[in-house]
């Protein structure tokens, strides 16, 4: 237990990528193309979406609302990890830091309801067809929106509360690239058992409240399709899910590994490397598989790509 020493720090300084040496502008021009893409991905489906009258419905609304939260939380952390790959030491105030940590982590809790507002849409979509209009009707859907942005934000605080109500002492050197929970946790002073507890329920209530929505959501909606006589007819029921689940599957996957583990199996540095998959290539996840998959998008976009053109000439 450390006591000694405790100082009120008025900033951190991040480590980032500093043991890799040389590597670093390499990595800096990796992640910076990646960045792009996954910004310009994410803005370009909430521009067709919106542009586009055929995408006008809940399921897509969903869609650029996931890809508006996505590109939230890049911006929170991306450009701030790509200064730390070309100027040492970068530097970060207290204020500055507990900032970051909340809307990081408000942006990522909100990602998990919406994908579990995603789930009950199809859900409704297949299950209940003749009542979707009525239940997934304007209002309905905003309710669900603000009730997912509204959650993530207040996970978000409560996760930052909990570790910025500690005092800091020793190193206040950061051996990550952004203000994440278990690197900033691990410079704090006294006690943090109740802290580390206090995550690790926040992070279960966020996981299991939104995961269990999608598992009981897709419980109905496969028992649905398996109902449905032709093979043609499943495999069109099927296909309005397939995205879905793809992201489903990596968004839930990185998040359970990273925040529901006990803290003796962190390891900073080979957590850099994983958390660079939820904060650079996840949210080029979401544009590429709706794009990839999903015809009325991939229709859209070459209606755009056309029209663009046609203005250009």
């Amino acid at each position: 237990m450390r006591r000694a020493n405790v100082t009120t720090w008025k900033g951190f300084v991040f480590l980032g990528f500093s043991g890799f040496g040389e590597l670093q502008l390499l990595l800096f021009a990796l992640f910076l193309c990646l960045y792009l893409v996954t910004l310009a991905s994410n803005v370009f489906i909430i521009v067709v979406i919106r542009l586009d009258s055929h995408l006008h419905t809940p399921m897509y609304l969903f869609l650029s609302f996931l890809s508006f939260s996505e590109t939230c939380y890049t911006l929170g952390i991306v450009p701030r990890m790509l200064s730390s790959l070309v100027v040492a030491g970068r530097a970060i105030s207290y204020a500055g830091c507990a900032a970051q940590m909340f809307f990081s982590a408000s942006w990522a809790c909100t990602n998990c309801f919406l994908l579990a507002v995603m789930g009950f849409d199809r859900y409704v979509a297949i299950c209940a067809p003749l009542h979707y209009a009525t239940r997934m009707n304007p209002a309905s859907c905003a309710q669900l929106v603000g009730a997912s942005f509204l959650s993530g934000y207040l996970f978000g605080l409560g996760m930052t509360l909990v570790i910025f109500h500690l005092p800091f002492c020793g190193s206040h050197e950061i051996q990550h690239f952004f203000c994440d929970t278990p690197p900033v946790l691990s410079l704090a002073c006294g006690d943090t058992g109740p802290s580390e507890l206090g995550i690790l329920v926040l992070s279960l209530l966020v996981l299991l409240v939104s995961f269990s929505s999608i598992t009981v959501s897709y419980a109905y909606i496969l028992t649905a399709i398996l109902r449905i006589h032709s093979t043609e007819g499943r495999k069109k029921a099927f296909s309005t899910c397939a995205s879905h689940l793809a992201v489903v599957v990596v968004h839930y996957g990185c998040a359970s590994f990273m925040y529901l583990r006990p803290k003796a199996s962190y390891s900073l540095e080979r957590d850099q490397l994983i958390a660079v998959t939820y904060t650079v290539v996840t949210p080029l996840l979401n544009p590429i598989v709706y794009s990839l998959r999903n015809r009325a998008v991939q229709t859209a976009l070459r209606s755009a790509f056309r029209g663009t053109l046609l203005r250009r000439r």
